[in-house]
């Protein structure tokens, strides 16, 4: 029964995590541009906030499905600023500054993890697939104890920052392939997926 928990929140952190958003993209141009921490903690403030939100849901407060239903608007449209400034940051950034950063060791994890994590608090929807899935297959019955809840929520949080461990080290590996050019373009390139990800976030909003 245990392990069960254990497995089924992996499969869900997993659930939430894979599909590429704009988090996504920023952990690939953090690793490629800055390394494998970079990268990490990147992924990390993601599987943070997608465990915050299984909490959340574990919990199951009514006043917080209501505030989050309530506040959907502003929480989106906080979320779409953040990420076109950010996707306006990864246009301009120059991949021999960044890399020269690196070796002077003057990146902050804590801004890079902060950043994301507030990206992805402004994405409900990690929290109603929570909600659902604890729901609709009975992961969170009244005779639960405490230990197998948190087998549950520590399974979210492995699987989700299991992946992006492994997106990472993936991209790190080829890191060294690519060249200074490849790197300038590719970082043209991920602003302007990322700028249009804000925009489909604000359009949706108002259409």
């Amino acid at each position: 029964m245990l392990i069960a928990q254990l497995i089924k929140g992996l499969l869900l952190g997993l659930l939430v995590s894979v599909p590429l958003g704009p988090v996504g993209v920023m952990c690939i141009q953090r690793t490629i541009n800055r390394g494998l921490k970079s990268g990490v903690v990147t992924g990390l403030g993601a599987a943070v906030a997608d465990t915050f939100y299984a909490i959340l849901a574990g919990v199951g407060f009514g006043f917080i499905v209501s505030f989050i239903n309530r506040e959907k608007y502003w929480i989106q449209l906080i979320g779409a600023v953040i990420i076109i400034v950010i996707a306006i940051r990864t246009f301009y950034t120059n991949p021999a500054v960044e890399m020269r950063k690196m070796r002077n060791k003057k990146t902050n994890p804590m801004e890079e993890f902060l950043s994301v994590f507030f990206i992805t608090l402004s994405n409900p929807v990690p929290f109603f697939v929570f909600l659902a899935s604890f729901a609709g297959f009975n992961m969170l019955e009244e005779n639960t104890n405490i230990l197998s809840g948190i087998l549950l929520i520590g399974g979210v949080f492995v699987g989700a920052m299991g992946w992006w461990y492994i997106l990472c080290f993936g991209i790190s590996k080829f890191r060294d392939k690519i060249r200074l050019k490849n790197i300038w373009w590719l970082n043209k390139i991920m602003g302007v997926v990322i700028f249009v990800c804000g925009l489909v976030v604000i359009y949706k909003l108002y259409f």
